[in-house]
């Protein structure tokens, strides 16, 4: 079964989908297709999508002319654009200014230990100790180029956390774009390497959270101790 995100990702989704659009033409976007944008914003139906861009509009976040149900086909919505208070929400989530309950987990994949330790320990930690969810890419199902979905993940992402044992440039990559937009950024390393040959030097004096599957409940202390730290009461 397909996972799908979330309907408050889905709202910024949809909230960027038209902003770029029109950002880029100058003008309104003449039509969107529901089955077209109900991908692009991860929505799990037509329906949804639907109800999502009408409740934007009722709220004032989104400005549309009136829909037109074409015979047989899909509905499309005419004129579509964002309010004053549209593109100030629009402004915020480029800057990475949205509010989530949920982080983001860099690092690479299809190393069982690693996995293993992160579905076992690591999300179970962050979700009980802490009350946020921790997502990794294997948990988004959206259309669109993984750059850019993972560029909005980590821009609506309240954190970043960032496993560099396989020092694997995609999660330096997505930990640098996290600290330039001032999210805060927690990084972890398996031991054994970390004791070893430590992480890249622009990151190997940052705290740097140790992990071995011989000890998950001190990781775990040391992880929600250090999340407290850099979140506060957020």
């Amino acid at each position: 079964m397909a996972n799908f995100t979330s309907p408050a990702i889905q709202k910024v989704n949809l909230i960027r989908y038209i902003g770029d659009s029109v950002a880029e033409s100058g003008k309104p976007i003449g039509k969107i297709e529901s089955n077209e944008f109900s991908d692009s914003i991860g929505a799990p139906s037509i329906e949804f999508a639907e109800q999502l861009i009408e409740e934007l509009a009722q709220k004032g976040i989104v400005v549309m002319g009136e829909p037109v149900q074409m015979l047989g086909g899909p509905t499309l919505y005419i004129s579509v654009s964002l309010s004053l208070d549209g593109w100030e929400q629009y402004e915020a989530e480029r800057r990475g200014q949205i509010d989530s309950k949920y982080g983001f987990m860099a690092m690479q994949f299809g190393d069982n230990e690693l996995d293993s330790f992160v579905a076992d320990v690591v999300k179970p930690a962050v979700r009980d100790g802490f009350g946020y969810d921790l997502l990794d890419m294997r948990d988004i199902s959206a259309a669109g180029v993984i750059d850019n979905i993972m560029s909005v993940q980590i821009r609506s992402a309240m954190f970043v956390m960032a496993d560099l044992t396989h020092d694997n440039n995609g999660a330096y990559w997505e930990a640098g774009y996290a600290e330039g937009l001032g999210k805060p950024v927690v990084y972890i390393c398996k031991k054994d390497k970390f004791d070893k040959m430590k992480t890249h030097f622009d990151t190997n004096h940052r705290t740097t959270i140790t992990w071995s599957k011989d000890d998950p409940e001190k990781f775990s202390r040391e992880l929600i101790a250090t999340l407290r730290r850099s979140l506060g009461d957020r």
